[in-house]
């Protein structure tokens, strides 16, 4: 089939057929052809694919049997998102308003011109892909199951990561996470809990960035009623609170020093001590850290414990920021799109053809935190209109990036799909994208991609 679509052509009189398809062979799609309704309407079934008919119909409206209005009703029924296009006589105002109204896609009066036909037919189609590729992304979100359904992407670097976490999640080592702000370190975190033989107990998290110093100790091992002023009565510390679960330290980077000695003990030792006490306590926790810095370099200012930089890094992973996976923006979106819609009671809002290249060509510094924030946004139709999401994502002053940087993004996108869709066959991809193999290849070393990744 060609990668531009197919064109179902419905007329009892092979001349009108045949005028149309010579109208349309600049466009290079391929033309299947019914004479009547009940045989496009078997047709479409047959050259349907999972998500449907990839193209579109164009159709007579006077047809013995079944005349081009019954069968849109009919064809509607099938899928209600398929673009017809209805051929009318001349002046036949009437049913061409009574097919607009049908759910037709568009209508043209005979005799027309061929350029106009190839415009209407290419905008057809352009809509139809979108549907369609909505329509995919939506099925493999609903069939992704276990670490697939937490950590979302098919790029590489997350398949990866997903790979680590399921060959450790089941061990007591410490991990330390690393990755930039919004990457999703926290739902790493959760993954190794919920995946681990921990899972059944708690999964606790503390920033270490969001308490004061005076408060951290407490809120980790707990204080003695009467330790200091506020201590009106003995309380668990949050360590004790995981007990048998897992305790996730964000921002460990921030801790203050004189507690990390107190951590480094914890770790060693298995004991912590409540703030105004001298009983010792046993703990039975997974210690997992994340941190958006080198804490090699802090330690080498002084400013982190090396000895616990150790303790803590028995196994490290590291999260990709969104621009190194750019290829997992269409899925990540769409699935962010779906949970929100759900959660606001709100349908999930059309996309146009320009939007994914703008989702795409995005510096995403705030990584998929920011993506989630403007699916909501999306969602919401906060300062958007059909076709226009760069109107949305410049209110809050994200940097662009040049239109080269742009184009190699979308270009990796593309190949990157064609080559997952063709199980890494080389020839395959090159076909379905319409460029030699050749092209293929020097495209291929340009962006880093190797066969074996998609077979």
């Amino acid at each position: 089939m060609s990668d531009k679509g197919r064109i179902l052509i419905v007329d009892d009189d092979p001349r009108n057929v045949s005028r149309i398809e010579q109208a349309l062979a600049a466009i290079g799609c391929e033309p299947a052809s019914a004479g009547d309704g009940a045989q496009a309407l078997a047709a479409l079934s047959r050259l349907s694919g999972p998500h449907g008919f990839p193209g579109v119909v164009i159709t007579d409206m006077k047809m013995p049997v079944m005349d081009g209005l019954e069968f849109l009703e009919r064809a509607r029924a099938i899928d209600r998102d398929l673009p017809v296009i209805l051929i009318t006589a001349y002046g036949d105002v009437a049913s061409a308003v009574k097919a607009m109204k049908s759910g037709a896609y568009d209508f043209i009066e005979r005799p027309f011109e061929a350029e106009m036909l190839r415009t209407r037919v290419m905008r057809a189609l352009e809509k139809r892909n979108l549907v369609l590729e909505n329509r995919r992304l939506k099925g493999e979100l609903a069939n992704r199951s276990g670490l697939a359904a937490r950590l979302i992407g098919n790029s590489p670097a997350m398949q990866s990561l997903r790979d680590e976490i399921a060959n450790i999640a089941s061990t007591d080592a410490s991990v330390l996470i690393h990755g930039e702000t919004g990457t999703g370190k926290e739902v790493v975190a959760r993954c190794l809990h919920e995946f681990g033989r921990r899972r059944p107990a708690r999964f606790v998290a503390i920033n270490c960035g969001a308490l004061s110093e005076n408060l951290i100790e407490s809120e980790l091992f707990g204080h003695e009623a009467g330790a200091f002023t506020e201590a009106k009565r003995r309380r668990i510390g949050l360590v004790e609170y995981a007990r048998e679960g897992t305790l996730f330290l964000d921002e460990i980077e921030s801790m203050p020093l004189n507690l990390q000695v107190k951590l480094l003990r914890m770790l060693q030792e298995r004991v912590i001590i409540r703030v105004g006490s001298n009983e010792e306590i046993n703990v039975d926790i997974r210690v997992v850290a994340a941190t958006k810095t080198d804490l090699l370099e802090a330690a080498r200012r002084k400013a982190f414990r090396e000895d616990l930089y150790f303790r803590l890094a028995v196994a490290e992973l590291h999260v990709p920021p969104l621009n190194e996976r750019r290829e997992d923006i269409p899925l990540l979106f769409e699935h962010f799109a779906q949970e929100l819609a759900a959660r606001h009671g709100r349908e999930v809002p059309k996309m146009s053809r320009e939007d994914m290249p703008v989702l795409m060509a995005r510096d995403w510094r705030g990584n998929v935190r920011e993506l989630r924030n403007f699916a909501e946004r999306f969602v919401l139709q906060l300062g958007w209109r059909p076709g226009a999401l760069d109107a949305v994502m410049d209110g809050d002053g994200g940097k662009r990036q040049t239109l080269p940087e742009q184009m190699d993004a979308v270009e990796s996108t593309f190949i990157r799909a064609a080559l997952a869709d063709n199980t890494g066959n080389v020839q395959a991809t090159a076909d379905a994208l319409g460029i030699p193999r050749r092209t293929l290849n020097e495209k291929m070393r340009k962006h880093g991609l190797e066969r074996k990744e998609f077979q």
